[in-house]
């Protein structure tokens, strides 16, 4: 099991960055993926999540109708697409895997990727 994420960088506040977080994993159907976010001196949060089949998908409300998590099923890929980024939104940010259904919270994600650094400037 393998998650490759990538995608970070350094913007201005109010541009828009794309996270991507290549999936490998044996049946990939099967699988619910998130993006979780640390940043400097704060605890991982929950950013958003989303079923594999894209049936199911829910957000923070930190980050609610600024960001939008997606599934590219012909590349094994979850994107995140961040617009309207704030300078709040600098962290640290990680994708997850999990079997079963749609979840949230971090401790039923059994599978993580390296993280990827994106830094908002004000």
């Amino acid at each position: 099991v393998q998650l490759q994420a990538s995608g970070g960088g350094l913007v201005q506040a109010g541009e828009s960055l794309r996270l991507a977080c290549e999936v490998s994993l044996r049946t990939v159907s099967s699988v619910s993926v998130a993006w979780f976010r640390r940043a400097p001196g704060k605890e991982r949060e929950f950013v958003a999540a989303i079923t594999w089949s894209g049936r199911s998908k829910g957000y923070a409300d930190s980050v609610k109708g600024r960001f939008t998590i997606a599934i590219d099923n012909a590349k094994n890929t979850m994107y995140l697409q961040m617009n309207s980024l704030k300078p709040d939104d600098t962290a640290v940010y990680y994708c997850a895997a999990r079997e079963g259904s749609y979840d949230r919270p971090q401790n039923r994600f059994p599978w993580w990727g390296q993280g990827t650094l994106v830094t908002v400037s004000s």
